[in-house]
């Protein structure tokens, strides 16, 4: 066979070529922008001149601080193209934790968002290797700025070649783009993706078992492209010529309902979180949705009764998918089998709650104490993946070895697996309850809390205890019609029967706001410190 390297910029160059006239629907300070395949080519074949020109380097590391809209898309290929590697940053981070990664991945260029820059200057004494700022804005004038040297993005491009030409001798293997863990503990830790691992995963999203990403389809990543590369969609949805719809800086349920409906949207992608805001928002005001194909969840377990409301009432199928940033980040997705589809609703809710089977190309393990746990469906064990998108090692990191062992990776997260391969997580090793020897399944609580009509957000915690080492305790935010009218009684009755009564929660905790991570995902560690002031004031 010919030893063809697979590249990031190939994926472009086929947009260009086959798809010049499907469109970029990118949504940005000043409103949306429409653009063809052939002008983002053009754009990026631009920036990655003017990157050149600024004296980026192949192996050189550019930075972005952006939000999801079409220039931080065109860095997307642009950076890889030129043979320089993508580094998207998590705006939502601390700032000693933003300055940690830019000087840990020694980035040449940051290019940010122009209502971003106050984070950036924040900690601009602290960033080391940074020569240069593009700052990107839809005004004629750059803002005012304490960054130097800065640049305009617009006008960069302007005076640059629109004929650059990609790399062409690009190993596969080398770096086209990096990315940062969130950090709930510790420092965040860094991960290089391979040209190769993104063709590959790129693959993986167009299979009719996995997402089935189409050149039909109208995709909206709401997951931020800073944050496991908005998933991989991005690189997938180019290469097949999907229309993309990039919903830019600090939207809202209301407005994903609107561009849902307004550009007819057909598959989205997000963390439960937003989905759960989206439904709130579908609740009480009336969108058109019929256009989407598919909801597609990860980063955290959906809770059962959202998946069985879009499906049942708004006529939405949902997917529930696995992954981290480690991963590339897609590893599973629940999808029924072929002679599944006539099983009653409740055991087809069941298959669509947990989080499917292993993506073709990729091979896991659940191991226990005692080696590989038995698929029972009962007995847990943490996943460990191995294949050609996961990482295998943390960039220039010491907790390599813990990670990465004997060619696999040790994922941290607790799952179970039944007779048909289906995994169903239980939890992250770190937030699984010990309680009298056994273990409790912060997850099953959740998602059987979230159920409940009145709850809006459910987080289930271990606290401390004296004679059972540790217990439940859950912290609940309701739905503003309930919060006078329902209480913890009822929310222990409604999910009683599915537990032993040893699962059940010592105490629920109403809140108005559950903290979450950068990345929407309960954080829990601020919790459990909560909680401790909370059962201390409790006790006195």
């Amino acid at each position: 066979m010919m030893n063809v390297p697979m590249t990031v910029g190939s994926l472009l160059e086929r947009a260009e070529m086959y798809f010049p006239k499907k469109q970029i629907v990118s949504r940005t300070l000043s409103g949306i922008h429409r653009l063809t395949y052939k002008e983002i080519g053009e754009r990026t074949r631009r920036l990655a001149g003017a990157l050149e020109k600024l004296g980026v380097e192949k192996g050189d590391r550019v930075g972005t601080f952006a939000w999801n809209h079409h220039r931080h898309l065109e860095v997307y290929f642009a950076a890889p193209g030129m043979g320089s590697i993508l580094h998207t940053i998590n705006i939502r981070l601390a700032s000693e934790h933003i300055s940690y990664i830019v000087n840990h991945a020694e980035d040449k260029v940051l290019l940010v968002d122009e209502d971003l820059l106050p984070i950036i200057e924040k900690c601009k004494d602290q960033l080391e290797t940074v020569e240069a700022y593009i700052i990107m804005t839809d005004k004629e004038e750059l803002p005012e700025t304490t960054l130097e040297p800065v640049y305009s993005y617009e006008e960069l491009l302007e005076e640059a070649d629109p004929d650059f030409e990609f790399v062409k001798d690009l190993d596969e293997n080398e770096p086209a783009g990096m990315c940062y863990t969130s950090a709930t503990t510790g420092k965040p830790k860094g991960v290089v993706y391979s040209h190769r691992g993104i063709v590959l995963h790129s693959f993986a999203f167009g299979l009719a078992d996995t997402v089935a990403l189409s050149e039909r389809d109208v995709v909206m990543p709401v997951v931020p492209m800073f944050h496991a590369n908005a998933w991989g969609m991005p690189f997938a949805a180019t290469w097949f010529g999907s229309t993309q719809v990039l919903p830019g800086p600090s939207f809202t349920p209301k407005l994903l309902a609107e561009l849902i409906e307004e550009e007819h949207v057909t598959l989205t992608a997000g963390v439960p979180t937003i989905w759960l805001g989206l439904l709130n928002e579908l609740e009480s005001g009336s969108y058109a949705t019929s256009s989407l194909r598919s909801i597609i969840c990860g980063g955290s377990a959906a809770p059962r009764g959202m998946i069985k409301t879009f499906e049942t009432k708004y006529n939405i199928p949902f997917l529930h998918a696995y992954g981290m940033t480690e991963t590339t980040p897609l590893a599973s997705v629940s999808r029924l089998k072929s002679y599944q589809t006539g099983l009653d609703e409740e055991e087809i809710l069941d298959i669509r709650s947990k989080q499917g089977l292993i993506v073709p190309g990729l091979e896991m393990k659940v191991m226990g104490v005692d080696g590989e746990v038995e698929w029972n469906g009962e007995e847990m064990g943490e996943i460990i993946l191995r294949g050609p998108w996961i990482a295998d090692e943390y960039y220039k990191d010491e907790r390599s070895v813990e990670a990465f062992r004997d060619g696999w990776l040790y994922t941290g997260d607790v799952a179970t697996v039944d007779e048909e391969g289906i995994i169903k997580l239980v939890d992250r090793t770190k937030d699984l309850i010990k309680s009298g020897g056994e273990w409790i399944s912060s997850v099953d609580l959740e998602n059987a809390l979230m159920a409940h009509e009145a709850v809006f957000e459910a987080s289930i915690v271990a606290v401390p205890h004296e004679e059972w080492q540790e217990r439940p305790v859950a912290c609940v935010v309701l739905k503003e019609p309930y919060k006078d009218t329902v209480g913890k009684q009822e929310l222990i009755d409604f999910i009683a029967p599915q537990f032993a009564k040893w699962w059940l929660p010592d105490d629920i905790v109403f809140m108005d706001e559950i903290p979450k991570t950068s990345v929407g995902k309960f954080l829990k560690r601020a919790l459990r410190e909560q909680l401790k002031d909370h059962l201390v004031q409790k006790s006195l």
